[in-house]
Formats: structure tokens, sequence, C-alpha cells
């Protein structure tokens, strides 16, 4: 492709890092051209924060970097950041009003390793309010679009990262991952997204809502851009984050291309039941087949516990949302009611304006089973089941290498169509949360389109610590198909 200041966003990560590096364009240049498109499609609602000046000051210390040699594969390209991560130089809200305007004193490890392989911020990303939601509606500043749809969700928590990858605001995107909110919105959103093993990437500097849940991924179009991203985002970080995993950081580039011939593919019957509509199951078993000319074996397997799942999840992270956002008192940093009596009055008041609907209704969830009484009724026997869960993935590793499936039973639904029922927003991501409560990777990556010529995304999940895995088979699926190189109409 030729390289022109109105096609540059057309160009993946490892593309732009190829040009960057060959001096084809500057790191300047890209950064004024992402910055441009992003201010141009604020109706999409994928940005809260910008910080032209500073993402400049980024891009002429890469081009620098570049001139004199000293460079990282990833020098030089745009990231934007999912508003979970705290950074000095933009506010950090985690779309919601208790933290209007707040900034931090300093950046999140992630965002600090990005910055230290000379990648530049453009921005700060919509999410819903303290990464809560399956559709990005749960904003307290604004709704994300779907750019294929704007009728439509682009799916939650990572909404805005997703929509801002799809409508090619940005090349890559971070996101965070509790019960699926990389791989839901990127399916949505018909790219690639990837949350590893958990304690692979550091948590310190994510605003936390379920601390033995919560994980950082990148999200971007490809495969390979999300393996690029993932070797500078892991490794350990055990001074700062004490659940972060003393295991080395690794190169995921270098399997992309290993053959998968005789892989065994997990099918899990319970991903493949009634509640999965059949515009999904045709864009999977497509996307399966395809796998099979690939030399891979599908093998039935189960995943008993699944439907469990569902009620496990949302013990367990509202349990811990109430426990992280007690925090949140008005005190020593963001929102305070402006009248109040009393102490009591101002605790009441503040967090009674500061937080939503959604993130009320966690909190009061996991108050009451953490509660005595319910404690050992609800949270402990749900731990328990958790640990079957666990249980039920390492049963069905002894039959496959990888499983697949599909992200969610849907494609994305229209905006406000789930609003007045949380519990249907939550069913939507029973094949998500499975993954999640065990601690294990998983990815999405574009396999087809659905109802409304909506993205449908085939769902991987591996072992503990075989990112490299699920990206070669990612990348084996899309050297095969062209989903991924498709965008919506008039981006």
């Amino acid at each position: 492709m030729s390289i022109t200041s109105s096609n540059l966003h057309d160009l993946t990560v490892a593309h732009l890092a190829y040009k960057l590096r060959n001096k084809d364009v500057s790191a300047v240049e890209v950064t004024q051209h992402f910055l441009a498109r992003s201010h141009a499609a604020e109706h999409l609602g994928a940005y809260l924060a910008f910080n032209d000046e500073f993402s400049l000051s980024q891009a002429k210390a890469a081009d620098v970097r570049i001139a004199a040699g000293d460079l990282s594969p990833l020098t030089g390209v745009p990231i934007a950041h999912k508003d979970i991560f705290v950074t000095k130089d933009f506010p950090s809200t985690a779309g919601a009003k208790m933290l209007g305007g707040f900034y931090s004193s300093f950046d999140s490890t992630v965002v600090n390793k990005f910055a230290g392989e000379g990648m530049i911020s453009l921005g700060k990303l919509n999410c819903d309010e303290f990464a809560m939601g399956s559709g990005n509606e749960n904003s307290a500043y604004k709704k994300v679009l779907n750019p294929w749809d704007m009728s439509r969700i682009p799916g939650g928590s990572s909404g805005g990262s997703a929509a801002a990858v799809a409508a090619r605001l940005t090349p890559a995107a971070t996101g965070t991952d509790t019960g699926g909110s990389i791989r839901q919105p990127a399916a949505f959103c018909g790219i690639t997204g990837i949350k590893p093993t958990y304690g692979r990437a550091s948590r310190y500097g994510m605003i936390a809502f379920a601390s033995s849940l919560d994980q950082a991924g990148p999200m971007a179009r490809t495969a390979e851009d999300c393996a690029l991203l993932l070797s500078a985002m892991c490794g350990p970080d055990l001074d700062r984050d004490s659940t972060s995993l003393d295991v080395p950081a690794e190169d995921y580039t270098r399997s992309l291309n290993d053959s998968i011939e005789g892989l065994r593919i997990g099918i899990p019957k319970e991903f493949f039941g009634d509640g999965l509509s059949a515009d999904v199951r045709a864009a999977v078993d497509a996307a399966l087949k395809e796998y099979e000319k690939l030399g891979a074996k599908l093998v039935p397997i189960s995943l008993p516990r699944t439907e469990l799942s569902i009620p496990v999840y949302y013990i367990v992270a509202a349990a811990e949302a109430s426990s992280n956002l007690s925090r949140f008192d008005g005190v020593k940093f963001g929102h305070r009611a402006q009248n109040y009596t009393d102490l009591n009055d101002m605790y009441k008041k503040t967090r009674a304006e500061g937080f939503g609907d959604e993130v009320k209704r966690r909190i009061m969830i996991g108050t009451y089973v953490l509660s005595h009484g319910y404690y050992d009724a609800y949270y402990l026997q749900a731990q328990k089941i958790r640990r079957m869960i666990a249980d039920d993935f390492q049963q069905a590793f002894q039959l496959c290498d990888v499983i697949a499936g599909p992200v969610a039973p849907t494609v994305a639904w229209k905006l406000g169509e789930k609003s007045s029922d949380p519990v249907a927003n939550y069913l939507a991501d029973i094949f998500t949360l499975p993954a999640s409560l065990a601690g294990l990777p998983g990815m999405s990556v574009p396999a087809g389109f659905g109802e409304g010529n909506m993205p449908v995304g085939l769902q991987l999940i591996g072992n503990y610590f075989s990112e490299a895995k699920l990206l070669n088979m990612a990348h084996r699926l899309q050297q095969a198909t062209d989903f991924h190189t498709q965008k919506p109409e008039g981006i």
C-alpha cells in the first residue's frame, strides 16, 4: 500500500511500525493524522479526553529515537488507553462522575510500559462506569456507538477501545477484561482482542472493579498486532502488584506462523445450545471449518458448569466491587457532595450522586452477599463453584489443546434494548465468564458477519500461559480469511 496522508489509518500496527522504521512517514505526521480523525469523529463517543500537545511531544521524541536508531518494534505507533488506566497527563475518570476531572500523580504500569516502547498516547477512551457493563451505555459522560451501525452498542466495558480501533481512530487500544470486557466488544466491533492469563499483565494503576478478575489486554485489528502489543505490556511487576506473576515477558510474534496441523480444538457442547442465535452459529461453524482445512481436529468436550458461571461471577465480582469502591467517599479525592450536615450525610450524598445505577446495583449486591448470615450461603459457595469451573477446564484440556466457540450468543444489540433489564445484559456474558473465573487466557477473532451485517467473533480459550498458541491460531485464521480487513461503511 502506498503511503499518503489520507490512508495512514488503514495501516495495521505492524505495517505502521515498518513504515516508521523505514522513515517513510514520521511519528509526528502519524500522530497528527490520528488526532485529526479522532476529533472529527467525536460523535461516536469513543474518546473522553485528549491532550494534543502532550501526544505531539511524545511523537517528536519518537522521531528522535527513530533517527538515532534506538527504537523498539512499536516506536512511534499511536495507542489510546481505556480510561480505567490512570495517567498523569490525561484525566482518569473510569467513565464515572465520581472521578470527574481527576488527574493521577503517576502512570499505570501498562501505560508506562507502552510509553517506554516509544508509543504515543492519543487520549483516554470511554468505558462503562468503573468497567461495569456489557454495552458501554453505563458511562457517566456519553454512550459509545458501534461504527458498524450507530444504532447499536459497541459492547462493553471496553466499548470505547473497540469502537476507536474499528473506526480507525487509533491503530491500537488498551482494554480490560473482568468477565469478557475485551473479548465481547472486540467481537461486536469486528476487531481482535486478547485477555492474557490472570496476573500476566500488571494491574498497578488500573482502577479496580473486581481484583481477582480484572486483567489488562490489547485490542487491535490483527493477531499480529496483538502479539506485538502483548509482548510489550506483559511481565512481572512484583513490587507494585501483589497479583503479578513472576513469569518473564515473551516475544509472542515468534510462533505466529507455526503450523497448526494436528492441533486439537475442543468444542464445548454447552456453548452451542438453544440460546445461540443461528447467524452467530453459522459464522462460528464456518471459522471452525477453516481450521479443519488447516489441519486442526475438532474434539467434542463439555464444560458442565457453564451456566453456573453467571451467578458465580455476579456474586464474586459484586462482592469485590463493593469492597474496592468503598474508598470513593468524598474525603480524599473524587466527587464530594456540596450540601451535607455531617460526615455521615456527606458519605451518603456523595456516593448517591457520584455512582450510577449499575454501580449502585453491584455495590448493593456485593454488600449483601458479604454481610453476616449470607457470606457462607452466597460468597463462600460461589468461590467453591469457581474452583469447580476451573477444574472443568483442566479436565477439558486433557482432551484438547485449545477451546473454541462463540464470544456472545448474538451480534451487538440495539442501543437501549436491554437497558431496563440488567439480567438480560448479564446473560449475554455466558460464554466469556467461565474463562475469566478460571483466570485463563482468551481472545476474540473476527469470524464473519451475522444479522444486519454485524460482526461475529470467534472465541479461543487456552490453558494458562498459552497466549502464544492462541495468537498463532488467530493469525493462521486471519491468513485464510479477510474478515479482519473489512471495515464499517464510510470509515
